[in-house]
């Protein structure tokens, strides 16, 4: 169903993690933030009427880190994500009604 805008808002994923805890900010038509390592960066189509949530393009610094694992799982999520939904202060990004991720407004 609709969803309230969330361009110009800035996230943080509520997993507790080991290292970075990944972000996400967005911005109109894009996205970036830390993956748990690298810094990424990303074009974002999304729809409110809809809850579409679409990344493309989704590129990232090269650093090698201790835990890859979280990095590389967050990246493939966020590519799978194709809906959002805002509850308060949490964003859910689902594939179908699969939920991947969640996060915390900062």
């Amino acid at each position: 169903g609709s969803q309230p805008s969330i361009a110009a808002t800035n996230w943080v994923l509520s997993d507790n993690v080991k290292g970075i805890t990944p972000t996400l900010v967005i911005e109109d038509g894009k996205i970036s933030g830390n993956a748990g390592c690298n810094n990424y960066f990303g074009a974002l189509t999304s729809d409110t009427s809809t809850g579409s949530f679409v990344a493309g393009n989704v590129g990232s610094t090269r650093k090698m880190c201790d835990n890859m694992s979280v990095e590389t799982n967050f990246l493939q999520m966020l590519s799978q994500a194709n809906k959002y939904v805002v509850n308060g202060n949490v964003l859910e990004l689902y594939k179908d009604g699969l939920l991947l991720m969640k996060f915390n407004k900062q």
